[in-house]
């Protein structure tokens, strides 16, 4: 088992990026502490004095690494070597560089050059020296969007043995940007002409969006002002439009993700394709840039300023002829800022590489860990392995949308919308979401309306519901969205970033109900902290349960912990410890433990104890010496709403632990609730776990 890996590119614009994402990935999902390393550095596209690659995968895993460490030389400091004949010293001192990270980290993820400098010969040479002498395993990257199948494989065979010339050894073929006409038989060809290479061949297909400048790579190329449109940079555009003839003749030769070029005294073009924008008959542009040395005059700033902050419109002072050849020369890349250009690369490099053999292949098996990040990006994986359809009530919510946009991008799950149809379309529209498809249900126009208020009225008539009310209450989104999951058109739901955890909740609890064995509904928060995670519950339902509900939390909030991949060590929390204490509360308690160990007699679990009895060894082997919980504790079960919810976010808070959740349990099918205070990380989490859930109840192995 190696502690590094080499990614090498055979050519530009082989998507190296996109690969080092995917790869990262699943290191960070697996091991404790990953470090990246780039021997050498090309300064000539550098993000913020950074190299963009490290800047992005540093920046999306939140590496704590000075960047100092994270490269050996610029690409000019090593030619400059080589040419002075010190190139013993180039491969010294990188080798330096590569052990200092190595003797920190658990594994060190090394990234070659790519090929951006006017000598690609030397480059490669460069790649397989420094391959070789940091004894990597090698894996390469060939660009397969304009060669022939033939000339790919070609390409492929001439690197291996130049490699393997220098005994460094070939992990494996990954073949990037692939017309997807030629998918099938580009990996065909690959496997069966370069089987005596290696076993471990991948195809990934050409997908146009990433090739694609943001509105802000643009502007940051341009050195261009923002005039309008601040929170829209993210926008993806797909080509570029001169605006020089009159808005009757320009407006139909427009299309989505359009970048307009006018001259900034075109308030007819500006006003016009303003409009253009706000309606539905009319394509999505992706920006505009208004050029030339003119200032905005006061109709242009007034026009702009009663205008919704919708799209982003630029100023640079070049003539546009010129600012067109530069937007046409603009080096595009994959930033940290650009979240759906990264949910979409991991999503095709999850979708066409087998990860799992590829882990395996890198890291084996023994240095497995559960840790937040192995819990929080695995997610996505699970919730992928057998997709699952959830329904998010809360369609007007923005937060909702741009989850919802990563998920579907990530190829997590399929996603269904509620709300008015046109209104969240036009939600969509002004974010610049890549949501075409979509579906979008309005409950109050549903085919499926009638029935399912006709199955509510049979469900809750004998607590006095009549037709007409059913009818009102199935058109309110969560009632409606928690009937699809009763139905089975829907596997699961998650509300609460708008509604309350009663309005989320109560319709599951009046219709769903629980499932058998259960004879309440509860709830955990899984706690992720620096170097584990720990599952509280109940800290969001019940506010005083009995000691019967309380084993019954205990054993559910077990399971649920199980599910993903936290072993169960059960904490019954209370003021005292074992027999040192007395009172209502520390019987209550008690009888809860007693009760839990009779129905789950395999489940490890001990009470009453005190927090830090249940979590610091060294406290443990004073007060309970001989328990096989204490101080190793992953389950924590408060005796109350208001102990449970008050110590998670007192955690949450002062140990800065992300708080996923609260994940209900206990029902028939998962209804999730969601925080009014939660962010876009949040809901992908919450969505990736119901569906998790939903795998589960259905029995689905992942």
């Amino acid at each position: 088992m190696s502690k590094n890996l080499y990614i090498t590119a055979l050519e530009p614009k082989s998507g190296i990026s996109l690969v080092a994402l995917g790869v990262m990935e699943f290191l960070i999902r697996n091991l404790v502490r990953v470090a990246i390393f780039r021997p050498i550095v090309n300064t000539k596209h550098n993000k913020n004095g950074e190299d963009e690659i490290i800047h992005l995968i540093s920046s999306h895993y939140k590496l704590d690494i000075d960047y100092r460490q994270m490269y050996a030389y610029t690409f000019e400091e090593a030619r400059t070597l080589v040419a002075d004949k010190q190139y013993d010293k180039l491969l010294e001192n990188t080798l330096d560089r590569y052990k200092a990270l190595e003797a920190e980290y658990d594994f060190v993820l090394c990234i070659g050059t790519d090929y951006e400098s006017d000598s690609s010969a030397f480059e490669f040479e460069l790649n397989v020296e420094i391959a070789n002498n940091l004894g990597s395993p090698v894996l390469m990257i060939a660009n397969a969007h304009k060669g022939s199948i033939e000339n790919v494989v070609r390409s492929c065979r001439f690197a291996i043995e130049s490699f393997e010339e220098k005994s460094s050894s070939i992990l494996s073929i990954i073949v990037n940007r692939t017309p997807v006409a030629l998918q099938e038989q580009m990996l065909q060809s690959l496997k069966e002409q370069l089987k005596d290479k290696t076993g471990l061949i991948y195809s990934i297909p050409f997908e146009e969006k990433l090739d694609q400048p943001t509105m802000a790579e643009i502007a940051d190329a341009l050195h261009a002002r923002v005039l309008h449109g601040k929170t829209q940079m993210n926008r993806v555009v797909s080509r570029f439009v001169i605006a020089a003839m009159n808005l009757r003749n320009f407006l139909p030769r427009i299309e989505n993700g359009n970048l307009i070029i006018t001259p900034i005294d075109r308030i007819d073009i500006i006003l016009g394709t303003l409009a253009a924008y706000r309606s539905s008959n009319l394509p999505n542009i992706g920006g505009i840039v208004l050029t030339g040395y003119l200032k905005p005059d006061k109709l242009l700033r007034n026009l702009l300023h009663g205008t919704d902050d919708l799209v982003p419109i630029i100023k640079v002072e070049e003539d546009t002829f010129t600012t067109a050849m530069k937007i046409k020369e603009i080096h595009n890349c994959i930033t940290p800022e650009s979240s759906l250009k990264i949910a979409s690369a991991l999503g095709l490099f999850e979708s066409h590489v087998q990860t799992t053999e590829l882990r395996k292949s890198i890291v084996g098996y023994s240095m497995l860990f559960t840790t937040p990040k192995m819990f929080e990006f695995g997610l996505i994986k699970r919730a992928r392995a057998h997709k699952q359809t959830i329904v998010l009530p809360e369609g007007n919510d923005e937060r909702i949308l741009k989850a919802a946009e990563i998920l579907i991008h990530r190829e997590a799950v399929n996603i269904i919308l509620l709300g008015n149809v046109q209104s969240i379309r036009n939600k969509i529209h002004a974010l610049g979401l890549a949501l075409e498809d979509v579906k979008i249900i309005d409950p109050s126009h549903s085919k499926l309306l009638s029935d399912y208020a006709k199955t509510y009225y049979k469900l809750r008539k004998h607590k006095g519901i009549t037709p007409d009310n059913a009818l009102d209450v199935m058109s309110a989104v969560n009632y409606y969205g928690t009937m699809m999951v009763y139905k089975g058109h829907a596997d699961g739901m998650v509300s609460g970033a708008v509604h309350s955890t009663l309005n989320t909740v109560r319709p599951a609890l009046e219709f769903v109900k629980t499932k058998p064995g259960s004879t309440i509904m509860s709830s955990v928060f899984f706690m992720c902290l620096e170097d584990r995670v720990l599952a509280y519950g109940d800290c969001a339902v019940n506010p005083r349960p009995t000691a019967e509900q309380l084993a019954e939390i205990a054993i559910e909030s077990a399971k649920t912990a199980e599910l993903f991949g936290v072993k169960p060590y059960v904490a019954m929390l209370s003021y005292s410890s074992g027999t040192s204490g007395i009172g209502e509360d520390v019987d209550k308690v008690k009888r809860a433990t007693e009760l839990a160990q009779s129905l789950a007699p395999n489940l490890l679990i001990e009470g009453p104890i005190q927090y830090d009895a249940a979590v610091d060894p060294v406290v443990a082997a004073t007060k309970m010496p001989e328990s096989k919980v204490a101080g190793k504790a992953t389950v924590f079960i408060f005796p109350d709403l208001n102990t449970g919810n008050n110590t998670y976010k007192a955690v949450q808070r002062s140990a800065r632990a992300v708080a996923i959740g609260p994940i209900m349990q206990g029902l028939n099918k998962p209804v999730n609730d969601l925080s009014r205070g939660c962010m876009v990380t949040d809901i992908v989490n919450t969505v990736a776990i119901t569906a998790i859930q939903a795998q589960a109840y259905k029995g689905l192995k992942t």
